[in-house]
């Protein structure tokens, strides 16, 4: 074991990089806040029976990805999978049903699985998510998906494709479950094995098997959308009216299943360049299924390590807006303490600013000024200290500026 090498599947977040994920932070907050979602924040590991029972224990998720271990107390205990489940026990526990409806929130969570890394994909991974409770009808459905794709297109995705099916109630997918196992018996020997053992329990989940021979027996498969029940297909056809009337351009993909089994009604998957960076649908039997009283939603998840890949691949850049405005160079023991103080007073006005505290030189100084990306750099020796009379040069012009010493916050007063 390498104790300098992070565990396989995960990354880190460089101080060079970071702004890109407050900026994308900063648009997905401002963005809620106008469909009025607000934060919620959920625990990083739940008890397991949660997602067993929530995201269901035939999916990839729970039979193979999990993060699960017993703790101290021989409780069973996993690393959050996804968020949805947290969410939906957070809104059980807290009685935030007796909050004013519909309950819009987000978040921003690491979420864990085991599988393997490759290209977008992570053990350890970051999603931006919304849920909202207590809306059945497919207004709602319209606004989350809008949500999705304002944020998408404020950040620089202009390829976006919105794909959406439906995949009924539990009593529609009982009647296409039969189908799909008529359809799906006579091949059934040529399954992988997990597929076979899902045949009996749950063979919707064959239909999201990653198995190219499994893929292949599928793609002729009866078409969920054929089997859904008058209320379900007067929900869905709800939903596309209110997106043609958004002007949201959309195809419809009966091969959209989901990999969780809390999913019913509405699915959509968002693609940008061949990946999927974001998905999501409504969960309307979640809230029952952990004890509740029967309650509508829906949310979606969107990942953040995905999302900077792909923007990325399109060349969008994002402008590092938190450099110093400001690089004070000391020259002689008088100009060091004399730059603690100003930088010490300039920080107290929210001025952002540097100064030296390895003992350099003047050129080491300026080409540590560069680096960083000082907007203006002043340098600071003894004359200037006696005189009052000080010159910050813009390090993007080179134009310089002479000012009295006191004036200097006064100068950046408006660069915060």
């Amino acid at each position: 074991m390498i104790i300098t090498k992070a565990p396989k599947g995960t990354e880190d977040l460089l101080p060079k990089d970071s702004y890109k994920w407050h900026y994308l932070e900063e648009k997905f907050k401002n963005i809620c806040d106008a469909y009025g979602y607000k934060e919620i924040r959920v625990p990083t590991f739940e008890h397991t029976e949660l997602f067993e029972r929530g995201v269901g224990d035939t999916t990839d998720v729970v039979e193979k990805q999990m993060y699960t271990f017993l703790d101290k107390g021989e409780r069973s205990i996993t690393l959050r999978p996804e968020g949805t489940a947290s969410v939906a026990r957070c809104y059980l526990q807290n009685n935030l049903f007796q909050d004013a409806l519909p309950l819009k929130m987000w978040y921003e969570l690491p979420c864990f699985r085991y599988e393997n890394k490759q290209k977008g994909r992570l053990r350890e991974f970051h999603q931006f998510g919304i849920e909202a409770f207590g809306s059945k009808g497919p207004s709602i459905d319209a606004e989350v998906v809008s949500l999705a794709l304002t944020f998408l297109k404020e950040v620089g995705l202009s390829d976006l494709a919105v794909n959406v099916n439906s995949i009924g109630c539990p009593a529609c997918r009982k009647k296409y479950n039969e189908a799909l196992k008529d359809y799906l018996r006579p091949y059934l020997d040529n399954l992988c094995d997990t597929c076979k053992s899902r045949f009996e329990r749950n063979p919707l989940r064959i239909l999201d098997c990653k198995s190219p021979i499994c893929q292949d027996f599928v793609k002729n498969a009866p078409r969920l959308l054929d089997y859904i029940c008058d209320d379900c297909k007067e929900h869905f056809d709800g939903f596309l009216k209110t997106l043609d009337a958004l002007g949201i351009n959309y195809t419809i993909d009966s091969g959209i299943v989901r990999g969780l089994d809390y999913y019913t009604k509405t699915v959509f998957e968002i693609i940008s360049g061949g990946f999927t960076v974001c998905g999501g649908g409504r969960y309307d039997g979640l809230i029952e299924e952990f004890g509740g009283d029967s309650t509508p939603a829906i949310g979606f998840g969107l990942g953040i390590e995905r999302l900077l890949i792909r923007l990325s691949e399109l060349g969008v850049e994002i402008e590092d807006t938190k450099k110093a405005s400001l690089y004070i160079a000391p020259l002689g023991e008088n100009a060091v303490e004399m730059a603690q103080i100003l930088v010490y007073e300039l920080r107290s006005k929210g001025i952002s600013c540097e100064t030296d505290h390895m003992g350099r030189g003047l050129k080491p100084q300026m080409k540590y000024s560069d680096k960083i990306g000082a907007k203006y750099t002043l340098v600071l020796g003894d004359n200037e200290i006696e005189t009052g009379k000080i010159k910050i040069k813009n390090m993007n012009s080179g134009e310089q500026t002479e000012l009295e010493l006191e004036k200097l916050a006064a100068f950046f007063e408006g660069d915060k």
